[in-house]
This record gives C-alpha cells, sequence and structure tokens, in this order.
C-alpha cells in the first residue's frame, strides 16, 4: 500500500465517523446519566466551552456512583495501583534448559517495568479508561516521554475516536479528532513540519486552538503502523504535519463485550441503560410530587370576592375569602394528590438493586460491617471472575498484553532497557498476577495440594507418584514467586554433590576405629 495522502485520511476518518453516528444514540445517553462529566455528546466539545452544567437531566446519581465503583473495582482487581500486576514469563519457543536463566533476566526487566510505570499517570488514566470501558469501547494513547516520566499514558474519550477493523476482530486503524493551541503543536511533536499558512494564524494568535487530526494506519505490505498528523483548514486544503512508522500501535482500544460485525463495544451500562432511565424518571416525578406535597395546589371558587392572582401561599399569610365552609364549600380548598409514596418508594429500590447487580457494585458488604478474612477476599474475587466471564479475557488480551508490549517497545526506544525478544506470546508471554488471576490461580493450586494430600495416604507409593522438584516449581508459578527467590538447576545440583560429600564424609568418620582410652 503506497503512502496515503492528506486528502485520503481525511476521507477514511469520515467514513469511520459516519459509521460510528450509529452509535451516538446508545453512548449518548450512557454518557448523559452514568458518566455525565465525561459527555462530550450534545454539543458539549463543538461548542468549545467548558465548564457547562451536564447534569440538567440527571435526578438520581445511582448509576454514577455504581460506575465509579466498577471501574475502581476492575482496577483494584486486575491494575492494582503500585503493585505488579504482571509478570513476564518465556513462551514456548525458548528452550526448556534456558529458561531458568530467560526468567531470571525477564524478573529484571519485569521489575524495571514497573519501576518507570509508577513514573508516570498510569494509575490516573487507567482509571479513565474504565469508566470508558463501563459505557462499551476505552481508548489510551500511550506515547514516550522525558526523564521526569518516560512514558506518557493518554486517556481518550471514544466520543473523539473512530475506528476500523481488521481481520479476527482486532482493531488495525484508529482516527483522534484533536484540538490544541497552536504555540503547543511544535513543542509536542518537535519534527512537526508547520506549513506558512498555519504558522501565520500561530504568530497572530498563538493561543486560538486548531484542530487536527491523528491517524495511525496499518500498513499490511510494509507490515507497520504508519502515523499521520493532518491539519485540514478546509475541504480544499490539507496539509501532513507528522508521519512516522511503527511496527506497534500507540493504540490500546479494548471493549468490554463485541457482537460480531460490530466495531464498538457494549458495556453494563448498555445493559443496565433501561433501568437508569427509568429510575431517573420515577425520581423526576417523585421529586415533582413533593415539590406539590410541599407547596399544594388548591382550587378557588369564582365567587367575585377571593382573587386567584393575588393569593400569595406564605408562612402567616392571611388570604381574604368570602366562606370558609357552609352549603357552598369553602372559597379556598386543596387539592387531594392520588400519588402513593410507598408505591413508588418500592419500585426505586427495585431499581437501584438491579442497576447496581448489573454494573457489579453488589458483591462488596457494607462499610460499617466487620472485617472479612483472606479467604472470603479470594472468594468474593473468584465471585467476580466469574461474573465478568468472557469479558475478562477480553481485558487481558485487548488491554494488559498490549500495554505491556507498547510499554517496553518505548522504554527499549528511549534505552532504558535493551529487550532482544518480542512480547508475542512465544518467545515472551504477559502473565496476570493481579488479584483477581491470584484468585483464579488459587482454584489451580487447591487441587494440586488435595491431591498431593490423598497421595500422602497411599504413604510410599503417593510419594512415588508426585514429582516433588515439578510440583514446587509449579506452585512457585502459580503463586508468581520472583525467579531470583528460587533455586537455579545448576544451584541445585551444586548443593546435591555438598551433600553427598558430606554424608561421605560422616560415613568415613564412622568407619575410623575408635581410638585407645584416655
Amino acid at each position: 500500500m503506497a503512502r496515503m495522502t492528506p486528502q485520503d485520511i481525511i476521507k477514511r476518518q469520515e467514513k469511520a465517523d459516519a459509521r460510528k453516528e450509529t452509535w451516538r444514540t446508545i453512548y449518548e445517553e450512557c454518557y448523559e446519566f452514568a458518566l455525565p462529566q465525561r459527555n462530550l455528546y450534545s454539543g458539549h466539545y463543538e461548542g468549545r466551552t467548558a465548564g457547562q452544567n451536564k447534569m440538567a437531566r440527571v435526578f438520581d446519581a445511582t448509576a454514577i456512583n455504581s460506575t465509579q465503583r466498577f471501574a475502581n473495582r476492575i482496577q483494584s482487581a486486575l491494575f492494582p495501583p503500585y503493585r505488579e500486576w504482571c509478570t513476564l514469563e518465556p513462551g514456548n519457543e525458548i528452550p526448556q534448559e534456558r529458561r531458568g536463566e530467560i526468567r531470571q533476566a525477564l524478573d529484571i526487566y519485569n521489575t524495571r517495568m514497573f519501576d518507570v510505570i509508577r513514573q508516570t499517570n498510569f494509575d490516573l488514566a487507567m482509571s479513565e479508561f474504565l469508566l470508558d470501558l463501563c459505557v462499551g469501547t476505552a481508548i489510551m494513547l500511550i506515547q514516550p516521554g522525558d526523564g521526569d516520566a518516560p512514558v506518557r499514558f493518554v486517556p481518550v474519550p471514544q466520543y473523539l475516536v473512530s475506528l476500523e477493523e481488521g481481520p479476527h476482530g482486532t482493531v488495525d486503524n484508529v482516527y483522534r479528532k484533536l484540538r490544541l493551541r497552536g504555540e503547543a503543536i511544535q513543542r509536542q511533536w518537535p519534527d512537526a513540519k508547520i506549513p506558512k499558512q498555519m504558522q501565520d494564524v500561530i504568530d497572530k494568535k498563538p493561543d486560538e486552538e486548531i484542530d487536527l487530526i491523528e491517524a495511525t494506519v496499518f500498513n499490511v505490505e510494509e507490515d507497520m503502523y504508519c502515523y499521520h498528523l493532518i491539519w485540514a483548514k478546509d475541504k480544499t486544503m490539507s496539509s501532513e504535519l507528522v508521519y512516522r512508522t511503527m511496527p506497534i500501535s500507540p493504540w490500546i482500544v479494548s471493549r468490554f463485550m463485541k457482537v460480531p460485525g460490530e466495531v464498538y463495544g457494549r458495556g453494563p451500562l448498555v445493559t443496565a441503560l433501561p433501568d437508569i432511565k427509568t429510575l431517573n424518571k420515577v425520581k423526576e416525578l417523585v421529586l415533582k410530587n413533593a415539590s406539590l406535597a410541599v407547596s399544594g395546589v388548591y382550587t378557588a371558587a369564582d365567587d367575585g370576592v377571593l382573587n386567584p392572582q393575588t393569593i400569595q401561599i406564605t408562612p402567616g399569610a392571611i388570604i381574604p375569602v368570602a366562606r370558609n365552609g357552609g352549603a357552598q364549600g369553602e372559597s379556598l380548598r386543596p387539592l387531594r394528590s392520588a400519588t402513593d409514596f410507598n408505591t413508588s418508594q418500592l419500585v426505586i429500590n427495585d431499581l437501584v438493586m438491579n442497576i447496581k447487580k448489573m454494573l457489579y457494585d453488589d458483591s462488596l458488604p457494607p462499610d460499617n460491617m466487620s472485617a472479612r478474612s483472606a479467604t472470603e477476599i479470594v472468594q468474593r474475587m473468584k465471585e467476580l471472575s466469574q461474573n465478568l466471564g468472557s469479558a475478562y479475557g477480553r481485558l487481558i488480551t485487548e488491554a494488559m498484553t498490549p500495554i505491556v508490549r507498547r510499554v517496553l517497545y518505548v522504554m527499549d526506544q528511549m534505552n532504558i532497557i535493551d529487550l532482544p525478544l518480542e512480547v508475542n506470546g512465544l518467545q515472551v508471554k504477559v502473565v496476570p498476577t493481579s488479584p483477581l488471576a491470584q484468585a483464579q490461580n488459587m482454584e489451580d493450586l487447591d487441587s494440586v495440594l488435595q491431591f498431593a494430600q490423598i497421595a500422602q495416604a497411599f504413604g510410599q507409593a503417593g510419594q512415588m507418584a508426585i514429582n516433588q522438584e515439578e510440583m514446587l516449581t509449579y506452585i512457585a508459578e502459580k503463586m508468581g514467586v520472583p525467579q531470583n527467590l528460587l533455586n537455579s538447576p545448576e544451584q541445585k545440583e551444586q548443593m546435591m554433590m555438598e551433600m553427598q560429600q558430606m554424608m561421605a564424609q560422616q560415613q568415613q568418620a564412622a568407619a575410623l576405629p575408635a581410638g585407645p582410652p584416655m
């Protein structure tokens, strides 16, 4: 495929935007009622005015709170802050006799990688990334940084991004709408070639925001990703500011759940949206009824004495009327409300419970309950893993593994490390060690340990059936024990030789005749 021109990029971006427009209704309502602060729909982005009130139609915060808790739970279960949530392991292409050596080297790379991640904004970016994932599609840009932050993680609202899929349901091409002050363009892209027309705009108004298009397109023939930064002043004039090629895409695109034939994902918020809208409407009606109950609605008799236009219902007010009773009734009478507050409260409680359950916000105990044991926490992590189902595997495939691959590539390009192997699952594979992954590993260990206990009851025959050395290695891998804490095969062989020498010396000492009595 020949190098694409700016006009080609703009045409493909417009087509991708048109396909994404079919999702607008679903995503717009999800952001309006559950993530209003991240809502760029309804003209909030095009209006170019920050600080707008985005909660004018929101009357209930259940979905907002549960969405935040969803992101926090997924982050603590898969990407816990300031912890090593994965490890690098040798793949199947590494010979068995070299795996111990390679594993030790990968442990060093793994430690260095998390040292770099702790210097960055990863935890903050991942929190925003998972908020968008609750809607269905989460997007993050990983770029080289500087000495203070070697890697930069930029969570990008999916409203600004349009996608194109490649084979097997993977995302190949990403187009992003970007708005930046003119004076900051050269600082963000030092290799940018600023055209004369743009430079004139920057010189006259350096603080004016300029609309750009950021495109990453996969070149099948060269097996490389082509990065383009386009300035489209109008439909007749466009310029390419930056062009780069890279073997790994800088974009991380994860979908919570994906239907075949669809590019964008559907998250738990899409499933819970009917209940969220219903609860919001019920709360709105309850508040309107409460307003009526407080201030009241009255009927006034047209008797020529009472003027309804001059009545003010305030504490201590005196309202002149023709009569307060009698055969014709009162001149001013309150209208009885037909609303049943108890019934509406039952509906609200059911809707709140359903929303929390669909957003995985019902498994943790209340904060005022007693402390939970480690066993119960493990069981709750198992429950979360079962509830997530296929979404867990998709998070590993579309989020964790690409993040690690991209971070290691950036570190290698910045000469922080020198990684001769590829993180492709064959040479180096990414193994999750987060609490959620550990909960699954504990299930595997339980069956192994139960077998060991049963085999022990068979005596010598049971002990001979178990390869204890391999079993200990398996347990260490499942528990994520660092390789430098385990003895290598050479060290084990050396220890065996020393033990044999000690036993031989003891046997020789025992065979010597006893000396004459003193």
